[in-house]
């Protein structure tokens, strides 16, 4: 099972325009072995189903299919107790829903309001209860088709069981997609991202004058964005992956080390790119000795991880010597070389977690208490700033119509409306609407696609049999992009609803499907914009307050490590959480740049100057730790700088006039990062954005 994939863009080409809808399918993501075992769960039924003539076993087959959405991958625990959950719940909200249509829409539509409003906000407990509840509204959508007599809805719910527990015996018994997969894809993609920063390195700074400061600032956004992604995605699979084990296996304890490799060596190559933006052309050129084969190096480890093989030290050392600094080199870009190419040679030989320095993150936080992992996300979302909030009260509030219209007007073609409106519908505008048009775009490509396979299949058993190929296309582009995964479960969808409902045409099927699909995007769009709305320009102000502490912290780190006071990997801590906070800052603007409003631009276009200035101090930070020591600066020096630091971005965040600066102009890397600051300020405080 292929991880989720970002939605800022791939690590190939990660987007550095933040207004740009991240429409981009990755094909990295296409997983034919999940294909393959949809079509086993699903078309094997259906085919029984043509041999023994038998209506429940399309219940089974469309509780199997439902149950494949649900398995998101990682490990085995988590995904049984979504896919237990999922299939024990689905088959009492389809015979319940089924048999309580007798009851009128008076008692109907209440309750089921109230389970689309538990099923929108489970999100909160992660992409694992998200899915659920999503596939769970998809089957209370499916319920109110039909009235169900007390003994139909038993049998229905029956079947459902059987369908749900037959695909969860597949996906984690018989048919086990490796267990640690997930987790060398995502490290593997970590360790290819740093490639890809490492050969735009190389780019940028190919010239006699290198590029120019919006080069650099562009360079920085993508691939450091990137990579922080993707680095965040790999914690959390692999820790995920240690916690479900009562104790830290070899392979886990080797996914770790090469993951803390990893991050430091990004925070050698943030060093590394602003030194190459200072730098004359001839220690450039000595650079581009370490550039020009760092990236194939890179990618050579990537592939091996992915592969999970091994890979040949000795060929690694050969390339590491020529890429080598000269003697006469500059003593920071060879320091910052060595620890490169020591990081790489960890991720390669994999000596021990004692390699590291400092070794944090290894092992991780442990898990919460089941009682506080339940209880934590509901405080903290159980208030109206809360954006999880209003989007389960919007998609309630908004589905009730739909639904009215689902069980007035019962058929196989009213409940995509309902489903629509609910699944397009996003917490925030801007992912509602990106999410509208993959869906528009998808269904109307992929239902063209569907409407011609089913004319030209004649009968039954050429329709059942077409299950099968239909259902491995379909599953296996669930990781490429949600535009592409409807494009090709479209086709899946209207086969299905000619082998079912024989009496309607395949181009009537597509033709309703694309009316209630561009319908429902419509309007949930619209009610992205008129109810209840938060909007991102009053957002941002939070995110930069946060960003300017963590950089704050971060700051402090790194003087603390210099002078020996600090905590063994305290700084690499507060780099990644400073790391992390420019990267929702940068979602923030993301979202501002894609809403209709203009008010608040003058703000969001300060918020971009302020991010692309917390790029640099980040980097003047990350070459400051690996800088040989600066001359003529003591411990009270350095200790006077940091506090200086520290205060000017608090009161930077609060829009405040900053502190004098200390004495010591000869602290050339400290003055740098200072005229950073002094930048932050004057550009927060002119557009309010700093002021309480």
């Amino acid at each position: 099972m292929k991880p989720v994939p970002s939605r800022r863009g791939t690590l190939r080409n990660p987007g550095p325009d933040l207004a740009r809808l991240p429409l981009a399918p990755d094909l990295a993501g296409i997983s034919l072995a999940e294909g393959l075992r949809a079509a086993v769960a699903f078309a094997a039924i259906i085919l029984l189903n043509e041999w023994l003539a038998w209506p429940p076993l399309l219940t089974m087959a469309l509780a199997a299919n439902l149950t494949c959405f649900c398995d998101i991958g990682g490990p085995i625990r988590p995904r049984l107790r979504a896919l237990v959950a999922f299939a024990g719940l689905g088959g009492v909200v389809w015979g319940a829903f089924g048999v309580m249509q007798a009851s009128g829409p008076a008692v109907v539509l209440p309750a089921a309001c109230a389970v689309i409003f538990g099923c929108t906000f489970v999100r909160i407990w992660g992409v694992p209860a998200q899915t659920v509840g999503n596939v769970l509204v998809v089957v209370l959508c499916l319920a109110l088709d039909r009235a169900l007599s007390p003994g139909e809805g038993a049998v229905v719910a029956a079947m459902f069981w059987a369908g749900g527990l037959w695909a969860a015996f597949l996906a984690l018994a018989v048919w086990r997609l490796h267990p640690y997969r997930p987790a060398h894809a995502a490290i593997a993609s970590v360790w290819s991202g740093l490639g890809h920063l490492a050969r735009d390195l190389r780019r940028l700074s190919a010239g006699p004058h290198g590029a120019d400061l919006a080069g650099w600032e562009q360079h920085a956004r993508a691939h450091r964005r990137a990579v922080r992604d993707a680095l965040e995605a790999a914690r959390t699979l692999v820790l995920d992956l240690a916690r479900s084990r009562a104790r830290l296996s070899e392979r886990n304890a080797r996914a770790l080390i090469r993951l803390e490799a990893a991050e430091q060596l990004f925070g050698v190559l943030i060093a590394l790119s602003d030194y190459l933006e200072r730098a004359e052309p001839a220690r450039r050129a000595e650079a581009a000795r370490v550039l020009r084969l760092l990236p194939p190096l890179l990618r050579l480890l990537s592939r091996a991880i992915r592969q999970d093989r091994p890979v040949d030290l000795a060929r690694i050392e050969r390339a590491l010597a020529r890429a080598r600094p000269r003697p006469e080199a500059d003593p920071a870009l060879r320091r910052m070389a060595e620890r490169a190419f020591d990081r790489l040679r960890i991720g390669v030989k994999l000596s021990g977690a004692e390699d590291l320095a400092g070794g944090n993150g290894l092992a991780g936080a442990p898990a919460l208490p089941w009682r506080e992992r339940l209880l934590q996300p509901l405080r903290a979302n159980l208030t109206w700033s809360s954006a999880n909030l209003r989007h389960a009260v919007r998609a309630t509030v908004v589905a009730l119509p739909a639904l009215l219209v689902t069980v007035l007007w019962p058929g196989p073609f009213t409940h995509w409306l309902t489903i629509t409106v609910v699944l397009t519908m996003q917490p925030f505008y801007a992912a509602t609407w990106q999410r509208a048009l993959e869906r528009i775009g998808g269904t109307v490509l992929g239902g063209v696609i569907g409407a011609v396979l089913a004319f030209f299949a004649t009968s039954p058993p050429v329709l059942a049999a077409l299950m099968v190929p239909l259902s491995i296309i379909g599953f296996a582009a669930r990781g490429v992009s949600y535009g592409t995964f409807i494009a090709c479960l479209t086709p899946l969808v209207v086969v299905l609803v000619e082998l079912v409902e024989p009496g309607h045409s395949s181009w009537e099927i597509v033709g309703m499907r694309a009316l209630f699909t561009v319908l429902g995007g419509a309007v949930a769009v619209l009610s992205g914009l008129v109810l209840w709305p938060l909007w991102e320009p009053a957002r941002v102000r939070g995110e930069m307050r946060n960003a300017l502490l963590s950089h704050a912290r971060y700051a402090e780190a790194v003087v603390a490590e210099r002078l020996g006071e600090g905590a063994v990997g305290a700084a690499e801590a507060a780099a990644r959480t400073a790391g992390l906070a420019t990267n929702n800052l940068e979602a923030s603007l993301a979202r501002a740049l894609q809403e209709p409003r203009r008010r608040g631009r003058s703000r969001i276009e300060a918020a971009l100057i302020a991010d692309a200035t917390l790029r640099r101090m980040a980097g003047r930070l990350a070459s400051l730790r690996h800088d040989p020591e600066p001359r003529g600066l003591d411990p009270e020096a350095w200790r006077a700088w940091r506090d200086w630091m520290s205060a000017s971005l608090a009161r930077a965040a609060r829009g405040e006039a900053l502190p004098p600066r200390p004495d010591g102009s000869e602290a050339e890397p400290l003055t740098r990062i200072a005229a950073q600051i002094d930048l932050l300020a004057v550009t927060l405080k002119r557009a309010g954005i700093g002021a309480a």
